[in-house]
C-alpha cells in the first residue's frame, strides 16, 4: 500500500491547526454519541464468532465491572509449539461477534483466518470489553470537562499489569516489546496512540483508526514530550467523509512525529476516500494495518 508523505510542520503551526478545530460541529457530536452508546444490548443477530476465538473463564474486572476477555488463537495453535506476537484491542464486544456488537463487528477473526490460509503467520489477538457508559472516560487519559474525570491511565495500567501477564502466562506468546501491538478506533484510537507514546517499553506498534485527538489538546503536548523510538511503528488512518476536525488532527499528529525525525518508513498516515466513522470502515483496514506493521508476516 502506498501512503502519501505528510508535510513537516512546526509545533506552533500544529497547535494553531488543532485549536482552530476545537469547536465540535454536528458530525462530531454524533460521533461522541456513538462512542458513549457502544455497549452490549439485546441483539437478535446470531453469533458470528469463529471457532478459534475463546472467551476466558478467568474473572477480571476494571472500574468495579467484570470485563470479558476474548482471545483469538491462530489456526494450528493447539498442534504446534510456536510462540506468537500479540495484538491488544479495545471494545471487545465489537471485534469478533455480531451478536454482541453495537453497530457491526470488525471480522478480525475471519480476516486473520483468511490470511492464515494464504500462508501468513498471524498473531494472537486479545480484546477487552468496554465499560458501556464509562467508555469515553476509560479510553482517555485526560479529563474533558464536558464528559467527566478521565480513567485512561488506570485502564492502560490494567492492560499492562493485569491483562498482559494473564495472557503471557496462559498462552504461548512472545511477551517482548517488539512483539506487542495495540489497536483501536475513535476513542480506542486515542488510547492506542497514547499507549505507544507513553509506554514504548511495552508496545512497539500501534494501529490507530479515526483517532479522537479532538478530545484533548494534551494528546499533542504529551506526544511532543515523548518522541517515539525509531524502532516503533505507527499506522494511522481516517475516512475522507469523517469530520474535518478528525482529518486535520490526525494529519497534524503525523506531522509532529515526522518533525521529531521519526523515520518515515515507520509512520503511515492515510485519508481513505469515501469512508466514514464506522465499524465497516475500520474492519476494512485491519488486514492492511497488520500487514504494514509486520504483525502479520
Amino acid at each position: 500500500m502506498h501512503f502519501k508523505p505528510v508535510k513537516r510542520l512546526t509545533l506552533v503551526t500544529l497547535v494553531f491547526i488543532f485549536l482552530s478545530a476545537c469547536t465540535p460541529d454536528a458530525d462530531v457530536e454524533q460521533q461522541k454519541l456513538e462512542d458513549t452508546s457502544a455497549q452490549q444490548g439485546d441483539n437478535p443477530v446470531p453469533s458470528t464468532m469463529a471457532e478459534n476465538v475463546r472467551v476466558l473463564p478467568e474473572s477480571v474486572s476494571f472500574g468495579g465491572q467484570p470485563r470479558r476477555l476474548w482471545v483469538y488463537l491462530p489456526p494450528g495453535y493447539a498442534s504446534s509449539e510456536t510462540r506468537y506476537d500479540v495484538v491488544y484491542m479495545h471494545d471487545g464486544q465489537n471485534v469478533f461477534d455480531a451478536k454482541t456488537s453495537y453497530a457491526g463487528e470488525w471480522h478480525v477473526d475471519e480476516t486473520l483466518n483468511r490470511l492464515a490460509k494464504e500462508g501468513r503467520t498471524v498473531p494472537i489477538v486479545v480484546t477487552i470489553d468496554n465499560g458501556g457508559d464509562a467508555r469515553m472516560l476509560e479510553l482517555s487519559p485526560w479529563t474533558n470537562p464536558d464528559y467527566g474525570k478521565a480513567r485512561g491511565d488506570a485502564y492502560l495500567n490494567f492492560i499492562i499489569d493485569e491483562v498482559k501477564p494473564l495472557i503471557d502466562k496462559r498462552y504461548r506468546t512472545r511477551p517482548g516489546v517488539m512483539s506487542t501491538t495495540i489497536m483501536g478506533s475513535s476513542m480506542g484510537g486515542l488510547m492506542s496512540h497514547y499507549a505507544l507514546v507513553t509506554r514504548p517499553d511495552v508496545f512497539s506498534k500501534a494501529a490507530v483508526f479515526s483517532p479522537s485527538f479532538w478530545y484533548s489538546e494534551n494528546a499533542f503536548y504529551v506526544s511532543e514530550q515523548n518522541p517515539l523510538p525509531d524502532t516503533h511503528k505507527l499506522y494511522m488512518v481516517v475516512g475522507q467523509n469523517e469530520d474535518r476536525q478528525m482529518l486535520d488532527a490526525m494529519q497534524s499528529m503525523a506531522a509532529l512525529h515526522l518533525a521529531q525525525q521519526h523515520p518515515e518508513s515507520h509512520l503511515a498516515s492515510q485519508v481513505v476516500a469515501g469512508q466514514s466513522h464506522n465499524e465497516a470502515f475500520w474492519q476494512s483496514q485491519v488486514a492492511d494495518a497488520l500487514l504494514w506493521l509486520s504483525v502479520v508476516k
